[in-house]
């Protein structure tokens, strides 16, 4: 469904709705300052204020376009919980000190939720929007709270260090949840949020009513079961410009020395998640790969039991942008998975529509990481052209100090 930029001013709040944008040049055609009652037309973190005198928020808009490589903001349909990023988002300010107070707000907003003296009535709505990429037009992704039953309260709001340009800052991950208000958001508490608030909640969904009463065991997530879509060639290759260029040093530093990637593909797939561990790799085979074995280790964060460990095999490809992962390719490693255990197919390129389908299809154990996977990988781990150089060598030196500590160990059995 679309709304036309005339109606905005009338219309209500329908998730996976389109709010077009206006046709003159400049930020006249800006939907949002129009859609929502006292918002600005400029920035993603936009905080419109109570008109009661009490310094409170009335409500924040969330605007991204979900396609920044560095801050991948995301929402994960199925489980309705949706990753922010916070606004200190390059060098030159601390964590609080950003020109639209963003995560000062996230501060409050989560210390709200995590206490216990009723200040929760003060955690103003978020709503969600997402920028379509054509022209000024947004589209609505629901209205969220803070936190998730599922997340514990020490981690739906982190701070954490990145590293641009060799200077070193700190920025908010924070994560909420879309509610399923099942009918359209009405006009009247939008408008009472900001200019009415002591009677706002009259006009609220029942899902808001229902966090604010009851908080974190109170949200009730807008889930939605994804249909399976084979991503295209495009969407698996695709990154910034940054990313582009990273994994093209990958692919031209092992194009002659295809055994050294299969190091380099073990380190970024523990760079993915920390809990790959030990991976090891094999003996080359006739067409002179290696694979990698190790584990996916999952524990309850405890000391007293033993974590569970899932056995993987790793396959490595580093290809070109045109050569891609086929169904031989992928067959080679479903053939060695044994009762148990899963692959990962991780490649510097993409897997073809024929190979995807049949490990949808047929339900094989396959993760799958191509090129535009690595390249988030890398940024999330700070690695970028003025530093991956440096990466890359390291893995040799760690192979050859491993190979010098074992050398020298069997020197000292044979005396």
């Amino acid at each position: 469904m679309e709304i036309a930029f005339d109606s905005l001013e009338q219309a209500d709040l329908v998730v996976d709705t389109i709010y077009k944008g206006g046709n003159v040049s400049g930020k006249g055609s800006e939907v949002l300052h129009k859609l929502m009652p006292g918002c600005s037309n400029s920035g993603g973190f936009r905080k419109v204020m109570r008109k009661d005198g009490s310094g409170l928020p009335a409500y924040v808009v969330l605007y991204t376009s979900m396609q920044e490589l560095e801050w991948p903001d995301y929402l994960d349909e199925e489980t309705g919980i949706f990753r922010y990023y916070g606004d200190n988002r390059s060098p030159g300010k601390t964590l609080l000190d950003t020109p639209r107070k963003g995560n000062q707000l996230l501060e409050f907003v989560f210390d709200c939720l995590n206490s216990k003296d009723g200040s929760i009535k003060n955690i103003p709505p978020f709503f969600i929007f997402k920028k379509t990429g054509d022209g000024w037009d947004v589209k609505f992704l629901g209205l969220a709270a803070p936190g998730n039953p599922k997340i514990s309260p020490d981690r739906d709001l982190v701070a954490f260090w990145r590293s641009m340009n060799e200077d070193r800052f700190q920025n908010y991950e924070a994560y909420f949840t879309v509610l399923n208000t099942e009918n359209a958001i009405n006009r009247e508490w939008l408008r009472a949020l900001v200019y009415d608030h002591d009677n706002s909640f009259d006009y609220a969904p029942e899902a808001w009513k229902m966090f604010v009463s009851k908080g974190r065991n109170g949200i009730i997530p807008l889930t939605a079961k994804k249909i399976i879509d084979i991503p295209s060639k495009y969407a698996q290759l695709q990154s910034d410009i940054e990313g582009q260029n990273c994994v093209q040093f990958i692919r031209d530093y092992y194009k002659n020395y295809p055994q050294g990637f299969e190091k380099c593909a073990k380190d970024i797939l523990e760079k993915t998640d920390s809990r790959f561990q030990d991976f090891e790799l094999t003996r080359p085979w006739r067409d002179g790969g290696r694979d990698a074995l190790g584990y996916y280790v999952i524990n309850a964060d405890g000391k007293n039991n033993l974590p569970l460990k899932i056995d993987c095999a790793l396959e490595a490809k580093c290809y070109s942008p045109a050569n891609s992962v086929g169904v031989r390719e992928m067959s080679r490693l479903i053939s060695r998975i044994r009762y148990r255990q899963f692959g990962v197919m991780l490649t510097t390129s993409y897997v073809d529509n024929q190979a995807y389908k049949e490990v949808i299809e047929d339900g094989h154990p396959i993760l799958i990481i191509t090129a535009s996977d690595i390249a988030s990988t890398l940024r999330k781990n700070s690695i970028s052209t003025d530093n991956i150089e440096e990466w890359v060598l390291s893995l040799e030196q760690h192979e050859i100090n491993a190979y010098n500590r074992l050398s020298k160990y069997a020197s000292l059995l044979l005396k």
